[in-house]
C-alpha cells in the first residue's frame, strides 16, 4: 500500500510524516530524495544553469537555483526534466527496498511523482493562512514579498488532487490540539486498514 502525504507551505506535513514513522510507517521524504538527485546530475544543471551554482564545497547552491526557475515555466521544466526521472528513479528503488510494507510518500509536489496514480490514499495536510505565514517567517527568514509569493503560486494546490481516484483525507494542522492531531492520524489509519503501531 502507497499512502500519500502532502500539504501546503508550511501546513505541518513534516509533522505529520514523523507521527506516522513513529507508528512504524517507512516515510520516503521526496524533497530530500529530490536533493540527492540534484547532486547526481550537478554536472547537467551546471551546464543548463550557470556554474555560479556551484558552492565552494563543490555542491548545487539549491537556494540560487531555485531562484533562477521560481516562477519561470521554460527553466522550471528545463530543471524538472533534468532531475525528475533520476529522483522517480530512486524513489522506485526505494519502493522496492521496503518489500510490499505499506510506506508513505511525502511530498510538496505530490501529483508529479512517478507513481501519483498508483497511491491507494492521500492525507492533504492543511493549516490556516496566517499559520503557515507565520510558520514561514519563523522557519524560512525571507522576505514578505517572497513568502506572499510563495503561497499565491499555491493557490490551486488542491484542485490538482480533488480529480485523484484515491480516497482524500484531510487533517487540520492548526498547531495547537496535538493529542487531537494524532487522534485524527490513528483514525485514518484505521480506516484504510493499516492499524497504527504502539509508539515508542
Amino acid at each position: 500500500m502507497l499512502i500519500g502525504l502532502t500539504g501546503k507551505y508550511c501546513s505541518g506535513k513534516n509533522y505529520v510524516a514523523a507521527l506516522l514513522e513513529r507508528r512504524g510507517f517507512p516515510v520516503l521524504d521526496i524533497d530530500k530524495q529530490g536533493h540527492i538527485a540534484i547532486e547526481n546530475k550537478k554536472t547537467e544543471i551546471l551546464t543548463h544553469f550557470g556554474k555560479d551554482l556551484q558552492n565552494q564545497d563543490g555542491s548545487i547552491n539549491r537556494r540560487l537555483l531555485g531562484e533562477k526557475v521560481f516562477g519561470k515555466e521554460d527553466a522550471l521544466s528545463a530543471l524538472e526534466a533534468i532531475v525528475h526521472p533520476e529522483a522517480n528513479r530512486l524513489a522506485l528503488e526505494w519502493i522496492a527496498a521496503q518489500n510490499g510494507k505499506p510506506c508513505v510518500i511525502n511530498a510538496a509536489l505530490l501529483h508529479k511523482f512517478v507513481l501519483f496514480g498508483k497511491l491507494d490514499c492521500i492525507i492533504l495536510v492543511s493549516a490556516p493562512w496566517l499559520v503557515r505565514l507565520i510558520r514561514a517567517k519563523q522557519r524560512d527568514k525571507l522576505p514578505w514579498t517572497a513568502l506572499l509569493k510563495r503561497f499565491s503560486s499555491q493557490r490551486h494546490f488542491n484542485t490538482q488532487y480533488m480529480a485523484k481516484n484515491a480516497d482524500i483525507f484531510k487533517v487540520g494542522n492548526s498547531g495547537i490540539g496535538k493529542p487531537g492531531l494524532e487522534r485524527r492520524i490513528d483514525a485514518i489509519l484505521s480506516r484504510i486498514h493499516c492499524g497504527a503501531k504502539t509508539e515508542k
